[in-house]
């Protein structure tokens, strides 16, 4: 994708964010932007908030203090069906329990695209099979989710999230359930699609290697906060791995040149090293 088009308008915009679950304080004044076309990774240990701030930027979570903009519209004053066609979601996890084929659900993408005047028509199908095939479920179309793995399932969700035809993608550990190589192939698809349309992307990682590998920028959280955020190379340094995981690390390169984080001892003491 053009350079230029990454210096673009912020696609996601959050100021001075707060949420809390009753009395528990979640997120802190969460403040950072995602520029149209940036693949933006968050990173933090459990209980962090990250799931949480996602959860505020697609609408899913009413707060009351601070902003979140997505491509210049206000999430909590937006309409559902206008907010769903900017924003698509693959959350952790979804629940599939009722009978219906992979074709069935990633049909239900387009929903936001239809009115209630007509059923799908040539291009909705157009669109689902191209989101199918580029997750490598084209072959399954006719299968029962009930039948498919957990795996399978979670490319069905991203199936479904694409054909949206979103211009930003929220991710929640989208490789939960997947192999070694899907995860790879999954990523690497949603990397392509963000390179290639201009789609924005935000996503929460548990594993450091591939959200160094797949994001332009990362945010480290913790405590409800962003403690540090930046480039891959600028966020995952040793002293920022300890001080947030509790673990020493060992921060190289790959003959690429991308980053890799060799994780060694858990630790007990907070703070640099």
């Amino acid at each position: 994708m053009a350079e230029g088009r990454r210096n673009g308008a912020a696609s996601i915009s959050v100021d001075g964010l707060g949420f809390s679950y009753g009395k528990r304080e979640v997120l802190k004044d969460v403040s950072f932007s995602v520029r149209a076309g940036e693949f933006v990774g968050i990173l933090g240990p459990n209980g962090s908030g990250k799931t949480t701030l996602l959860n505020c930027v697609s609408g899913a979570l009413r707060f009351v203090n601070g902003r979140v903009g997505v491509c210049g519209k206000d999430v909590l004053t937006i309409g559902s069906l206008e907010l769903a066609r900017l924003v698509a979601v693959v959350p952790q996890e979804s629940a599939m329990n009722f009978e219906f084929t992979v074709e069935e659900v990633v049909l239900m993408g387009r929903y936001s695209h239809i009115n209630r005047y007509r059923f799908e028509d040539e291009r909705d199908y157009a669109v689902a099979e191209r989101a199918m095939r580029a997750t490598g479920i084209w072959r399954m179309r006719d299968r029962l989710v009930t039948n498919l793995s957990g795996g399978e399932r979670q490319r069905v969700v991203i199936a479904r999230a694409l054909a949206q035809e979103p211009r930003v993608l929220l991710l929640d550990e989208p490789t939960t359930h997947l192999d070694l190589r899907h995860q790879l192939e999954v990523l690497g698809l949603i990397r392509e699609l963000n390179q290639t349309r201009g789609l924005t992307v935000l996503a929460v990682f548990h594993d450091l290697n591939l959200a160094a590998r797949f994001s332009d920028r990362l945010l480290l959280m913790d405590g409800g906060a962003v403690m540090v955020e930046g480039t891959p190379e600028e966020v995952l340094t040793d002293r920022n791995v300890l001080r947030t995981f509790q673990v020493d690390a060992k921060i190289g390169r790959s003959d690429k040149g991308r980053v890799i984080v060799e994780v060694g001892d858990v630790v007990t003491r907070r703070g640099p090293p």
